[in-house]
């Protein structure tokens, strides 16, 4: 912490104490080179992590949301809630790690999919029709075509 009167860099805490509303701490410190006593407060940094949008916007990364999607997906199939759990906690986390503190919605979603086929295929169809943005029945039965087929080359294996 730098002397905000002589410039020093060194100095000690003399006394340290949450704010009133606790969101941040209070400390008075005195610099080692004047002797003088100034405060400080300290903030957690809330810079959100975000997701990229298609069209480019920029919106906070909602877990309760990509939950909720996957809650529709596998409506009445045999997912368990502790596997949509760990979904959602690995794209969390896939998000975080990210350095620039932003991940575009088309690597998060990918993530989602590639997790959902490995779990439920119907529920992996339906987040995936939802997701890219069927048009029509083609592009619906061009998806599951390349499902079956990957699963009959999965099988010859």
């Amino acid at each position: 912490m730098k002397c905000p009167y002589c410039g020093f860099t060194q100095d000690r805490v003399v006394d340290s104490r949450e704010s009133k509303e606790a969101d941040s701490i209070r400390r008075r410190r005195e610099c080692e080179g004047c002797n003088k006593r100034f405060t400080t407060y300290e903030r957690i940094d809330e810079i959100p992590y975000m997701v990229v949008k298609k069209d480019g916007r920029r919106e906070k990364f909602d877990r309760q949301k990509v939950l909720s999607g996957l809650l529709h997906a596998c409506e009445k199939r045999p997912v368990s809630a502790n596997k949509l759990e760990q979904i959602v906690d690995e794209t969390e986390a896939y998000v975080v790690d990210s350095p620039e503190r932003e991940r575009s919605t088309s690597e998060v979603g990918e993530l989602i999919m590639t997790r959902l086929k490995e779990i439920d295929t119907v529920a992996y169809i339906r987040f995936a029709s939802v997701y890219r943005d069927f048009q029509d029945v083609g592009e619906f039965k061009q998806e599951l075509d390349e499902l079956v087929s990957g699963k009959d080359q999965k099988k010859r294996k």
